[in-house]
């Protein structure tokens, strides 16, 4: 058993920087992996749509399992406690089949597409293992709402900053890699072996930096039938997840913000401009949700993000994207919404474990966080089918050239489609009520 305890400031910094790390890895993982298959893979348009396919079963399947990577979490027992073994065992896979990712050899495309669909299903697994503990682990460690809620909102304030630093460096990092005049599909594979490297590296101080709570170390372990039916019970915690599920759209940008960039502006290195505008209001909402939620209370807060997500959405389509400063202005409004959005969700699932223990008795905290990245991953896959739908009836594929009614499709689907998403996804959020005894 383990002695030292760690302050929570160190904790703190442990969980914030481990958060940078993942985030670099998912991130650049989400962004730039169908611009890798399509443009530098040489994946046809029909491969596409195959593609995303796999993306989106591979999703929904990493999903359905996260409730039972919960289960597991929360009957585990060792002397480093019930999380953090987890997140040292979990980082060297992340890394590799990331890296992989952007490895596909210059073979037949339905090769290309077997091995993809192999390496995309072992990588989600891989990240069920790392993500559901990682976020557990900021409620094992913390038992005090105000420290718990300000470390959230720093984790997601830097992993902010990490997602900018992936879209505006990534493309850069691979053409210094390429050793060439141009970006070569080896630079991106290179820029796949940094990046992931250093992110699940980065990651690992989850586990060295921290300790979980005591009262949580020696408790007895719970069946899996009580952990999921006190999950069932938690009417506020299904509040959060239809809310965030129906305002999958949020997400629609950063799927496809790179490949749009291409087609809109026949230039990949445009999307740096729309990640950076998107990113400073993130980080802004971000480290600005805590003093939010000092004067108002959680649900207010998501209610009035959703409510600014249809709104920017909506002007930003009306205005085009042919006009790149007052695009870039709508897009930082996107950003504080997004900001608010992920801050606070998590809180609110939080506040909904800590009710629900408080009623029942029994802390599901592994199943309830589990349902975070439940929804995060089902956000995504919807996020990938939409797009990859509106870019399969686009026509579009590398070397084809671009028609105005393809840029329209495009940018709808990334403009009005997210904004209906953020619209009704304010109904199930109006519903949120905690049940203290």
């Amino acid at each position: 058993m383990e002695t030292s305890e760690r302050s929570p400031k160190q904790q703190r910094f442990s969980l914030v920087t481990a958060g940078f790390g993942q985030s670099m890895e998912l991130t650049f993982v989400s962004t730039f992996l169908l611009m890798y298959l399509m443009e530098y893979a040489h994946v046809s348009s029909e491969g596409m749509a195959v593609v995303t396919v796999i993306i989106t079963a591979a999703r929904i399947f990493d999903a359905l399992n996260d409730p039972f990577m919960g289960g597991i979490v929360d009957k585990t027992r060792t002397r480093w406690g019930k999380l953090r073994p987890y997140i040292i065992f979990s980082a060297a896979p992340v890394a590799l089949f990331s890296v992989l990712l952007f490895c596909i050899p210059g073979a037949a495309e339905p090769v290309k597409l077997a091995l993809f669909g192999v390496y995309y299903v072992l990588w989600g697994i891989s990240y069920t293992m790392c993500d559901v503990p990682y976020w557990t682990l900021i409620g094992a460690v913390f038992s005090d709402v105000q420290e718990r809620t300000k470390t959230i909102s720093h984790v997601r304030a830097i992993m902010s900053v990490s997602t900018g630093l992936v879209i505006l460096g990534a493309p850069w990092i691979a053409r210094v890699l390429s050793f060439s005049s141009r970006t070569t599909s080896w630079g991106w594979s290179l820029t796949a072996i940094l990046i992931s490297g250093t992110g699940m590296g980065l990651f690992t101080l989850a586990f060295f930096g921290t300790r979980e709570r005591r009262d949580l170390r020696q408790t007895v372990s719970p069946s899996l039938r009580t952990l999921f039916v006190v999950l069932f019970k938690n009417k506020p915690l299904f509040m959060v997840l239809l809310g965030s599920v129906v305002g999958f759209g949020r997400t629609i940008i950063q799927v496809g913000g790179a490949v749009f960039a291409v087609i809109a502006y026949n230039n990949e290195g445009y999307f740096t401009l729309i990640g950076a505008a998107i990113i400073i209001g993130m980080i802004a909402a971000s480290f600005g949700a805590p003093v939010l939620l000092k004067r108002f209370t959680g649900k207010q807060v998501i209610l009035v993000s959703s409510l600014m997500g249809a709104l920017f959405n909506t002007l930003m389509y009306l205005a085009g994207f042919k006009n790149l400063a007052i695009m870039m202005s709508l897009i930082f409004g996107n950003g504080l919404s997004l900001g608010l959005f992920t801050v606070v969700q998590t809180t609110l699932i939080a506040d909904a474990v800590d009710s629900i223990e408080k009623r029942t008795g029994v802390r599901n905290d592994g199943v309830s966080f589990s349902s975070l990245t439940f929804v995060s991953k089902l956000m995504g896959s919807l996020s990938v089918l939409v797009f990859g739908l509106a870019l399969s009836l686009s026509g579009y594929e590398e070397g084809i050239a671009v028609t105005s009614s393809m840029q329209n499709l495009i940018f709808m689907s990334i403009t009005l489609i997210p904004a209906a998403s953020c619209l009704l996804s304010a109904i199930p959020f109006a519903f949120y009520r905690l049940d203290i005894p």
